[in-house]
């Protein structure tokens, strides 16, 4: 087991025996249209303009170039999967998340009490500690819960662990092109899914660091770390905190040209990969060192991986 920073503000696993088991083709993913549409909104796919050139983009992610891409009419869940809908999967199917399994997670330092102690800084990204006992139901270790966090986005859960909460409610993980129109909100180029400005009016309209990463966090959006998943207003499409808070996982793997000559109906990554996609940043984001919150940025992270700031949301096909 491996604990090594990823890129951005992520630090993996890489647990090789449970990272094996995700080898799946992401090309082949199978329809889903078993799952309730409740909180979900139905998005009329069609042509848009996917991917950024800006000044803004990290050369090694691949933003670009900008391409117009068509996708068919889906569902989205409205909210990040939350840690009351977490708990109804766990208590109804007895899933072990892979934190669980493995015995430790990450954290982030500035999320963990004052006086705790014996925990591994990773080395890079010092601010990320090597929890014992860190799993969604304790996000920052044993002494911690989400009691009083039932409706923040579900956190500490490994791509796999998404993957099987959306089998066993008959949904799937986003393709990166179905979250980028979804993100965008019918806005065509925009940077954010509500525009160009960040804080249009000096309003906050996502949860991201404010200060200074990562020693100083102004929190003037009104959250140090996670918050309720509809704590800002939804985008053009209804959809709430679709952009920091928590990354979510994305169905593809990640690669950085392969897109360049993927096919522009539906595409869907890679056939492989050793890490799969994350979209929309994290109330860790900050401009000065991960500028990801923006609608076309992409990063990545192991299938095994969980910490305290990535989550997901499901979609579903329509029949």
């Amino acid at each position: 087991m491996k604990k090594n920073p990823s890129p951005c503000c992520v630090p993996s696993k890489q647990h090789a025996d449970v990272w094996q088991a995700s080898q799946q083709d992401s090309s082949t993913r199978t329809r889903a249209v078993t799952g309730s549409t409740d909180e979900m909104i139905l998005l009329p796919g069609g042509p848009f303009l996917m991917g950024s050139e800006s000044a803004d983009t990290f050369p090694n992610d691949g933003e670009g170039p900008v391409r117009r891409v068509t996708i068919d009419p889906f569902w989205m869940d409205q909210y990040s999967v939350r840690n009351r809908d977490f708990m109804k999967f766990v208590q109804e199917t007895q899933y072990v998340t892979e934190a669980e399994r493995i015995g430790w997670s990450f954290v982030f330092a500035g999320d963990l009490p004052e006086e705790s102690t014996g925990t591994q800084s990773v080395h890079g990204t010092e601010w990320w500690r090597v929890v014992e006992g860190a799993t969604w139901l304790h996000p920052e270790g044993p002494g911690s819960n989400v009691a009083n966090r039932t409706d923040h986005p579900v956190v500490q859960v490994s791509w796999n662990d998404a993957v099987a909460y959306a089998t066993w409610a008959g949904k799937r993980l986003p393709t990166e092109a179905e979250w980028e129109f979804a993100a965008r909100g019918g806005l065509e180029q925009h940077t954010y899914p509500w525009g160009n400005e960040l804080t249009p009016n000096g309003k906050h309209l996502c949860n991201i660091w404010q200060g200074v990463f990562p020693v100083s966090n102004t929190a003037e959006d009104g959250y140090s770390s996670t918050c309720p998943v509809d704590a800002f207003p939804p985008n053009g499409y209804g959809l709430f905190g679709i952009t920091g808070n928590t990354w979510e996982w994305i169905s593809d793997w990640f690669h950085p040209t392969y897109h360049q000559l993927a096919t522009r109906h539906n595409p869907t990554g890679p056939p492989q990969g050793a890490a799969r996609m994350l979209k929309g940043g994290s109330y860790l984001c900050h401009r000065s060192y991960c500028n990801r919150y923006r609608v076309a940025a992409r990063s990545s992270n192991t299938p095994d991986s969980a910490t305290t700031n990535i989550g997901f949301r499901c979609v579903r096909d329509v029949a």
